[in-house]
């Protein structure tokens, strides 16, 4: 940040016009005290002051209040000016008295205020304009920094990559590390690079996701390891873009000013790019239809060409359904990991379709975790059979009773056709074609469900269900023909066997 004189006590004791002397020893005096701002210079005589006095003040005396030696007033006098928040006393010497009191000297060194002398030439109006003129340059060289900042911030705008070199120009005009986050609260931009360490990061990263989640606009500040912060979501309310964090607190109101217009030109370069964004979904969304032809050849070379290379085979298809708030930056989020990572991703008819290097799997569950997202993943393949393993993908998405947030194709294929029967029409259905049976078994107190299922297991032969079942085999052919009866189906031939397996099984 520009340099700009400061109106302080030591500007004021650096003045030879003054001809100031500081009575206390600058080791004795907390640190920084003669370099903290000053409001004003005020003089008075009161015994007591304070009720007429404002915060970083350097009061004046002649010390005129004091009668004697007795040093309980005096102590008494420097604790009331320490509690409002003076930052200094200066004592006027040959007016009343030709030194500084011993007594006051000692209260100022116990209470660790800067006191000192005033000589008889120097009138007290001397340091209030001197201070006052300070005051004035810091605000002008303030004023002039800012127009300075706000031209070249300007300029680094009209940059190829205005957004970036904007925040870095920001962070060299504040001397400030400078932070630019997502929609989904990751770190994508900061200035110096690697500014902050690990600690300070983590902390900044939560606060800013913290906001995010909220989802209304705001800014906020942060003590972080021992750092300020100053953060602000990007963005309208519902719809935050991103947010910026800024390494400085307490920002005076030229800094706030070229803050709140860098915020305001991010937020806008971020808006732009909610056309361009839909313009690439859509480009996207065609190479995705033209994957499914099971021909590469026209996807490849386009991807290759505006993005990286499409993942090299062997890949997996995953078909993502994510919450539609979410889905920009989920897409957004994707489109970053390519630079790492072999991932290709855009809108297909059935949900977000991604297609990554069969040993980047795990991006897919990292995905599904930062996003909410439901992931459906197909079996290895190569792109000959897109189609194929797009319809894997799907089948695992959509697959009927999975709570899981990833769900791979693989995992319950092997398990058979009918392991998949599971959906609520199913289990009415199947539930519908038993009642008979179920019914009779309830109100006889008779077997015919169970020993149906055994000798279904028996592959329908009656000696090995009987011994099962520990009856006798013209118990269990018994049994038998009561279902069929029951059901209305003949057992003899495999297609009936097969329907009643096959609702055996979903209604468990």
């Amino acid at each position: 940040m520009a340099a700009a004189p400061k109106p302080t006590l030591r500007a004021l004791l650096n003045r030879r016009d003054l001809g100031l002397r500081l009575a206390t020893t600058e080791d004795e005096l907390p640190p920084g005290a003669l370099d903290t701002p000053l409001r004003w210079v005020h003089g008075s005589d009161l015994a007591d002051p304070t009720p007429f006095l404002t915060d970083d003040l350097l009061l004046l005396t002649t010390g005129t209040q004091f009668d004697g030696d007795d040093p309980d007033p005096y102590r008494s006098y420097v604790a009331r000016l320490a509690r409002r928040g003076v930052r200094g006393l200066g004592f006027g010497t040959e007016v009343v008295r030709d030194g500084i009191p011993d007594a006051l000297l000692h209260a100022c060194t116990d209470q660790r205020m800067p006191l000192f002398e005033v000589p008889y030439r120097t009138p007290f109006i001397a340091l209030a304009r001197a201070n006052a003129e300070a005051v004035a340059a810091q605000a002008y060289a303030r004023r002039s920094w800012a127009l300075a900042a706000q031209r070249a911030i300007s300029l680094a705008a009209l940059q190829p990559d205005g957004l970036g070199a904007t925040l870095a120009e920001l962070a060299r005009q504040l001397e400030s590390w400078v932070g630019l986050f997502d929609a989904t609260g990751t770190l994508v931009r900061d200035h110096p690079a690697g500014g902050l360490t690990p600690a300070a990061l983590s902390e900044v990263t939560g606060e800013v996701g913290a906001m995010l989640r909220r989802g209304v606009r705001a800014g906020s500040s942060l003590e972080a390891a021992g750092a300020s912060f100053t953060l602000q979501t990007l963005g309208p309310g519902g719809q935050l873009r991103g947010a910026i964090a800024i390494a400085a607190g307490g920002l005076d109101a030229e800094s706030r000013g070229v803050v709140t217009s860098v915020i305001a030109m991010a937020g806008l370069a971020l808006e732009q790019t909610v056309g361009l964004n839909q313009a690439r979904q859509s480009l996207r969304s065609g190479l995705v239809r033209s994957l499914l032809t099971d021909d590469p050849s026209v996807a490849a070379p386009v991807v290759r060409e505006l993005w990286t290379p499409l993942p090299p085979e062997t890949v997996v298809v995953a078909v993502a359904t994510v919450p539609a708030a979410r889905a920009q930056v989920a897409s957004d989020w994707l489109e970053r990991q390519s630079a790492d990572h072999s991932v290709f991703h855009g809108p297909g008819p059935d949900g977000l379709v991604i297609a990554v290097a069969d040993a980047e799997q795990a991006l897919l569950d990292e995905f599904a975790a930062l996003f909410e997202a439901g992931v459906g993943v197909s079996r290895p393949s190569g792109y000959g059979d897109f189609a194929r393993a797009h319809a894997e993908a799907v089948a695992a998405l959509t697959r009927p009773g999975s709570t899981a947030q990833v769900s791979r194709f693989a995992a319950f294929a092997g398990n058979g056709v009918l392991a998949q029967l599971t959906g609520t029409q199913a289990v009415v259905v199947a539930e519908a074609h038993l009642e008979p049976l179920r019914t009779h078994d309830r109100r006889h107190g008779t077997a015919l469900l169970h020993t149906v299922r055994v000798w279904l297991e028996c592959d329908a032969r009656i000696d090995a269900a009987a011994q099962l079942l520990g009856v006798h085999r013209h118990t269990v052919r018994a049994r038998i023909a009561q279902a069929q009866k029951l059901l209305g189906v003949d057992l003899a031939g495999f297609p009936a066997r097969a329907e009643l397996w096959a609702a055996l099984l979903a209604s468990e």
